[in-house]
């Protein structure tokens, strides 16, 4: 039991869930001590209750023994979740659901207060205002400290500025909800962090425009110093030129680059205009 996940009956559904749903979204979850499904989504609710610190509150209520509430909600199985904001239902469903879809269904019902800030950030870091940017992430992380892409903004934004010590310590922290896109970063600082002689790159493709191993070599400098289009480029020339060169390391590399900007909304574009070269070229 916890301020933000309690037992809910008869003689508390009142204050613990129509009025309680004034403040915030109110997440009932009908359930009983038989239900296996109920026993693994019971757990994850409660863990999310506490994790999102009271932007949706936990009502449990045990079908089994309150088939009065249950039958006001219209539950035909457990576990089902009805969602009760400013007195009325909102949204439901029935069923456990695995642990990232629950969390996607609790995002929608409960927009972060951090939002507008990252979003605000996100306009000043295109128009080159980067400390303001990082203000705007500042204060959005003090506004929900368990906001896990508040602090990836700040990481990529201070790993394309050259700060990597900053970036390593923002990323050094355990992440959940943004696994893959921290893992990116992670990838992308460690390739910052790699010093490669460009320029002895260039030199050995002059000389040689088929030296794959040499433009794949380059690709990955170019990636690491952020200059992910032209990585791009030459990891798609190696597929264009030689398609089964070294098992296929061309289209290798070119994966990797994907996964490198998974999860940062400004390289969509990028991504897509290359997986559809990509495609055309081995197609």
């Amino acid at each position: 039991m916890s301020q933000f996940s309690y037992d809910v009956g008869l003689d508390n559904f009142q204050s613990g869930v129509l009025e309680a749903s004034r403040t915030a979204p109110v997440v009932v979850d009908f359930w009983a001590p038989w239900c296996q499904p109920c026993q693994t989504l019971k757990p994850l609710l409660e863990k999310l209750a506490e994790e999102y610190g009271g932007r949706f509150l936990l009502a449990k209520v045990n079908a089994d023994e309150y088939p009065e509430i249950a039958q006001q909600f219209g539950v035909r199985s457990i576990p089902a979740v009805k969602v009760v904001f400013d007195g009325r239902l909102v949204d439901e469903f029935t069923g456990a659901l695995p642990e990232a879809e629950l969390r996607a269904f609790i995002d929608r019902l409960t927009p972060s207060p951090a939002d507008p800030l990252r979003e605000e950030a996100a306009a000043l870091a295109a128009e080159g205002r980067s400390e303001e940017a990082l203000a705007c992430l500042a204060e959005a992380g003090r506004l929900d400290p368990a906001n896990e892409a508040v602090r990836l903004d700040a990481a990529e934004l201070l790993l394309e500025l050259g700060r990597g010590d900053e970036a390593h310590a923002l990323l050094g922290a355990d992440f959940v909800q943004e696994a893959e896109r921290a893992e990116a970063l992670k990838k992308r600082l460690e390739l910052a962090e790699t010093k490669v002689d460009t320029a002895a790159l260039d030199a050995r493709l002059a000389a040689d425009a088929n030296d794959h191993a040499a433009r794949l070599e380059r690709a990955r400098a170019l990636a690491g110093a952020g200059r992910y289009r032209e990585a791009l480029e030459d990891a798609m020339e190696v597929v264009r030129r030689d398609r089964f060169h070294d098992e296929g390391a061309g289209r290798k590399a070119m994966l990797e680059l994907f996964a490198l900007l998974a999860g940062s909304e400004q390289y969509d574009d990028l991504v897509r205009e290359y997986r559809r070269a990509l495609s055309t070229a081995l197609n």
